[in-house]
Parts: C-alpha cells; sequence; structure tokens
C-alpha cells in the first residue's frame, strides 16, 4: 500500500493547502501547483476510499484550506465530519468527458454508454460538439451519495443486459472494480485547466474571502407557475399537502446550508445561510440541485435569486433584485447579485457539472447598459445562452429570446455591434425565397462561458 503518510511540503511562509486524492491525480495537482507559489502544500494519496476521513481530519488540523480529487472523496469525508476550514473539490466538466470520449469513441465493443458523476444533457452535448452519433446512453439515477459498489452494479448490469458497452465514471474506485470484472471502461479525471481554476477557488477562499466565509447570504425562493399546479387540485386538502410536501423539501434543502428558512405565505420563501457554506454546496456557484429534485417529484420549477452584502439588508436589498432579474429570465433560473453590484449567474437549476459557471462582472454590466443593454436583457440572454448551448443566433431567435418586436431587436443588434458586444459573422440562407438573416455571435457572453 502506498504510504499515504508521506508529505510534500514547504519551508517557505504561504498559505497552507491539504490535496486529497489518489497517486494519479494528486500528481497532477502537484504539476499545477509550480504556479501558485503563495501555496505550501501537504499532500495524502490513498488507495483505499476509506482512509479519506481520517485523511481530511488530520490535514484539517494544520491546512488553511483543503483540495479534494473530486465530488466522491469530498462527500465521503462529509458524511463523517464537518469542515472547520475552507474545502474544495475539482469538478467534472465538459473537457475532461472530450477526453475519454475521444479514447473510447472508435471501439467496437460499443453498444452503450453508461455513465456516472455526469448528466447525460452533458454527455449527449459533448458528442454532438465531437461530431459524433449519439449512441444509447444511461446514466446514472438513483441514491444522490451511492456507494462504490452501487455504481459497479448499475454498470455491470446494463453491461450484461446489453452484452456489452463501454462504462464512463468520475470515480476511480469504480474504475478500478470494473477493470478487474472485464468490464470496458474510462476514468474521466479533471483536466489541468479545471485544477488551475480550483486552485485559483482556494486560494481566494483564503486570502480574499477569508472574512467572508461568515457573511450572511440572504435567498429569495418562487415557486414558479404555483397557481396553475393548485387549479388542478380536487380539494383543499390535496393542495394543503402540496404546500407540505414542497415545504419539506426546501426545509431540507435549507437544512443542508446548515441555514434558516422561513415561509413568507403563497408561493414565496426565505433562507438564509453563510456565504462559505453556500459557495462550497453549490460546487462554486454552479449550480442548485434542490430544483432538479422539486421537478422530478412534482413538476414543479422555481426561480431564485441570491443576495450578498455588507450587511444583511444590503444582502435582502440584493436578493429581491437576483430574484428580480430570474422572474424576468422566464424562470426555473437562480442570480446572485454580490456586494458590490455584480452579478453571478444563471445558475443551472439541476445536477453539479452540467453547465460551467457564468460570471456576469460590474464593469460588463455597465459596458452593456451604456449600449442599451439593460439587466433584464443581459440576464435573459445568459439564461438562454445556457439553456441552449450556443451563443450564435439570428435577429429573429434574440426577437424571441428577449420579448421585444423584431424591428426592436435590429435596433439593439445594431447598438450592440457598434459597441463591439457582439459579431456579424455570416448570414443564414432561407429555406424558401427571402433574404439571407445575419447571424451574431454573442462575443461578450463567450467570454464568460470560457470562464
Amino acid at each position: 500500500m502506498l504510504d499515504h503518510t508521506a508529505e510534500t511540503t514547504s519551508n517557505e511562509k504561504g498559505i497552507t493547502i491539504g490535496i486529497i486524492g489518489p497517486p494519479m491525480m494528486v500528481k497532477n495537482i502537484q504539476k499545477a501547483l509550480k504556479g501558485f507559489p503563495s501555496f505550501s502544500p501537504i499532500v495524502k494519496a490513498y488507495t483505499d476510499e476509506a482512509e479519506v476521513p481520517k485523511l481530511a481530519k488530520e490535514l484539517c488540523e494544520i491546512a488553511e484550506v483543503l483540495l479534494f480529487s473530486g465530488l466522491h472523496p469530498y462527500k465521503i469525508a462529509k458524511e463523517q465530519m464537518n469542515f472547520p476550514i475552507p474545502v474544495h473539490y475539482l469538478p467534472l466538466t465538459g473537457m475532461g468527458l472530450f477526453r475519454a470520449l475521444f479514447r473510447v469513441q472508435k471501439s467496437e465493443e460499443r453498444l452503450i454508454f453508461t455513465v456516472d458523476s455526469l448528466s447525460k444533457k452533458l454527455v449527449e452535448k459533448t458528442f454532438i460538439e465531437m461530431g459524433a452519433d449519439l449512441p444509447a446512453i444511461v446514466c446514472y439515477d438513483g441514491s444522490p451519495n451511492p456507494s462504490t459498489e452501487e455504481l459497479v452494479s448499475f454498470h455491470r448490469k446494463l453491461y450484461a443486459s446489453h452484452r456489452g458497452g463501454i462504462a464512463i465514471t468520475g470515480i476511480k474506485s469504480v474504475a478500478d472494480m470494473l477493470t478487474k470484472e472485464g468490464i470496458p471502461n474510462d476514468w474521466i479525471v479533471p483536466t489541468e485547466h479545471d485544477i488551475i481554476v480550483s486552485l485559483e477557488r482556494a486560494l481566494l477562499s483564503t486570502v480574499t474571502r477569508r472574512s467572508k466565509e461568515s457573511q450572511i447570504v440572504v435567498g429569495m425562493i418562487n415557486v414558479d407557475e404555483f397557481g396553475r399546479l393548485v387549479e388542478k387540485k380536487k380539494s383543499e386538502h390535496d393542495i394543503q399537502r402540496l404546500k407540505l410536501d414542497i415545504y419539506r423539501m426546501l426545509i431540507g434543502y435549507v437544512e443542508s446550508l446548515e441555514g434558516h428558512l422561513t415561509h413568507l405565505g403563497g408561493d414565496d420563501y426565505l433562507f438564509f445561510t453563510t456565504r462559505g457554506i453556500f459557495e462550497r454546496e453549490t460546487g462554486g456557484y454552479k449550480s442548485i440541485p434542490l430544483a432538479h429534485e422539486l421537478e422530478k417529484a412534482f413538476h414543479l420549477s422555481l426561480s431564485i435569486g441570491i443576495g450578498f452584502g455588507r450587511s444583511a439588508s444590503e444582502a435582502g436589498t440584493h436578493a429581491r433584485m437576483a430574484l428580480r432579474n430570474a422572474k424576468e429570465a422566464g424562470g426555473n433560473i437562480c442570480f446572485i447579485i454580490r456586494e458590490d453590484g455584480s452579478m453571478i449567474g444563471p445558475l443551472e437549476m439541476a445536477a453539479a457539472n452540467e453547465v460551467d459557471l457564468s460570471m456576469i462582472p460590474i464593469e460588463l454590466i455597465e459596458r452593456t447598459e451604456n449600449s442599451g443593454m439593460t439587466q433584464v436583457y443581459l440576464s435573459k440572454m445568459a439564461a438562454y445562452i445556457t439553456r441552449h448551448g450556443k451563443t450564435e443566433y439570428t435577429a429573429d431567435e434574440l426577437s424571441t429570446c428577449l420579448g421585444v418586436t423584431i424591428r426592436s431587436t435590429h435596433r439593439l443588434l445594431s447598438n450592440w455591434v457598434d459597441e463591439k458586444l457582439i459579431d456579424i459573422i455570416g448570414e443564414e440562407k432561407p429555406s424558401a425565397k427571402g433574404r439571407p438573416k445575419q447571424i451574431y455571435r454573442l462575443a461578450f457572453l463567450s467570454e464568460l462561458i470560457r470562464r
């Protein structure tokens, strides 16, 4: 067994960061750490996941921030302890999936892809971007905290029933067990870019945000089109049961944030938590899994506004502004407004790793407003791009997105082209008679999505 007590430290003064992961991932993280001279790393590698909680407890006593190699070891440690320091984990993104699919797409054994740790939407999108035909894809949709045995059983059963296939997993122990059983598989690992971004966040959490870990966060939740569902209920008792079921689910989520929930009446709710916990539970302001669970259980969606502030009053004002942006963007989405008035979002209302974070800094908001692009337009376009996964549109498509006439859209587009916020990249030839339609690339949002 690997001696996981072997540590890599620095004699120079710096911010102590604890690293936990399997040997290969630890080496990749150490390589990326060379670009972070402010960190003094203490690295602990494991070959058995049962070691993770013990290693995490040891590092929490001597490190200022902790970085796990993935969501799975983070969850294992979290089940047994409360973290007294900022904690981060490496996310799985489309780039890591690209690399895995490139290796396996030519396999003749493939009849079906079984996937854990990633959403079906992300897998299908990656295949399309690779220019490959979509195969049969089955994603794990069971327990939110599955064991290694549960995931291996999922892959094994489908492999046996289809007499072939390839398993795509984000967990090293699952890949190892599948390999032992002779089931073709590929272990997705975070890319170098994913590691660097996570290290940047870890650095910010100890330097810039250390004083903000306990900052109060205000959240406002509105249940979209709740009245429509209520009208379908046959009795007042059915309506009250629905309200209680929704309240239980919301209070369970707020409990995971170690926060406090208040029902404001009707379809509105208010909650409080702290910034450090909220950042960790949303994967660094990436997604709100609660909304996905509510949609599956009741076919309802949520609009959520989150506010940060230097005071509770300011955070509450920002939460209301963020909720208004979410509703005006069409609902089923979440925005965050920070203490400086800048905006984060839209957060995807689904499982983590489904969409990348989109940051909207205050400088961009001011620049877009000067060109006639209000925060409402900016919110709607950011939400539209997140849902459709592209940044190139015709005027007709943007008219639908913004909810304005085609004439108004052309006027706005002219201003945005002049301000170099968007680019004209070509024309779309109509299928019937008519003038070609110009295609616009939303360059300013393309930059945000790549971050």
